[in-house]
């Protein structure tokens, strides 16, 4: 092929390229029906709402910029305790995101240690991976799972959760996503205290697609 050739082609193709991106930013994101995160269960197998939802503060929201969030405490027939946050963004294109715990918690006076991943199962014995901390604060030991989820997929890393995000805006025209968190008191044990953050996510898991589209 030619200098030329090869000049002609480029040129080309990166016409058809700006056209596409122009007609994508012109589309707009694409409409996806999901329900208030106010509206999630207040039981989920065998967990309880309990107590009123949490608010944030308007400092803290202007910070974490998300569209929808839910923050609520939920009580075990066994006695287990589990707050769940889940922190929604119909779209990042803006530039909103979800923020990392790894950046928020350290700032906030948590310490996080003992880090990992562990995999949730499901009733239907479909699996999730989550990410896996001890996190501590002025005597307060809590066991933290946490994950990515939106557009059907379920992600630990922010790396790949960005990347995707990028694949999906262009392939699906949808940027939108949440971030999954879920802590849990450490009283007796660590295993005890994952146990039942791994019983709370497998049960929260099936309802979530209604508030966090696939």
């Amino acid at each position: 092929m030619s200098r030329k050739t090869r000049f002609w082609a480029l040129f080309v193709v990166l016409i058809i390229a700006g056209a596409l991106v122009n007609s994508w930013a012109m589309l707009g994101e694409a409409h996806v029906e999901r329900k208030e995160l106010k509206d999630f269960p207040a039981q989920v197998g065998d967990w309880t709402q309990k107590g009123v939802d949490q608010r944030l503060d308007e400092q803290t929201m202007a910070v974490l910029k998300a569209s929808d969030y839910l923050l609520r405490d939920y009580r075990s027939k066994t006695g287990e305790f589990a707050n769940y946050y889940v922190g929604y963004y119909a779209s990042q294109r803006d530039g909103s995101s979800f923020h990392s715990p790894l950046n928020c918690l350290p700032g906030s006076g948590w310490t996080m240690s003992a880090p990992g991943k562990t995999t949730v199962m499901l009733s239907d014995g479909q699996t999730f991976e989550a990410n896996k901390y001890i996190i501590e604060n002025e005597g307060v030991k809590q066991l933290m799972l946490y994950w990515y989820q939106g557009r059907g997929r379920v992600v630990v890393s922010e790396y790949w959760g960005k990347v995707f995000t990028v694949l999906d805006s262009i392939s699906m025209r949808r940027s939108d996503a949440a971030m999954v968190r879920i802590t849990v008191p450490v009283t007796t044990s660590d295993e005890a205290a994952l146990n039942a953050a791994k019983n709370f996510a497998a049960a929260t898991a099936p309802t979530l697609p209604d508030f966090v589209p696939n």
